[in-house]
């Protein structure tokens, strides 16, 4: 990728970014929303208890909602905020890990063979959504302003 320098204007500071990063963060944004949202619906497909079902709403939901905040704020100029895809790895990770949180009252709603669907859907969509969620607020806080301590 190329690097372009562009001179802030208030702070007179230089700072150095790849052309193409925001373009490629905006579209894992996009992509770790779809994962987001086929987690909060994903229990329609499987049974599942309801703390289960709930679980996976409301997560998925924030998912959805946070990452496709991600991808508005860098579609219309602004930078990505690593806050945001912080809190959605995060979230992520406990997606995949929530089943096996919750494994008690799964057993004990005799759901134990069947709730293996939802689990490993879980699992493996929490994964990668909190793989690319991550690496979004990585590569979004290496772009320091040069003349900072981190930055020279």
């Amino acid at each position: 990728m190329s690097e372009s320098t562009t001179d802030d204007p208030t702070t007179g500071e230089s700072r150095t970014h790849d052309q193409g990063e925001p373009d490629g963060q905006k579209w894992l944004s996009g992509f770790v929303s779809l994962i987001g949202l086929w987690i909060a619906v994903s229990p329609v497909f499987y049974e599942q208890t309801a703390s289960v079902l709930w679980n996976n709403v409301l997560i998925g939901t924030a998912i959805f909602l946070l990452a496709g905040y991600n991808y508005y704020r860098i579609s219309n100029g602004h930078s990505t905020s690593t806050g945001v895809m912080s809190l959605v790895a995060l979230l992520a990770l406990w997606t995949a890990v929530s089943h096996f949180a919750m494994s008690g009252e799964v057993a004990m709603s005799g759901l134990e063979d069947v709730g293996q669907g939802l689990a490993w859907s879980n699992v493996v969509s929490g994964l990668i959504a909190a793989a690319l969620s991550a690496y979004i607020a990585y590569t979004a806080g290496r772009d320091v302003p040069r003349g900072t301590a981190t930055g020279t």
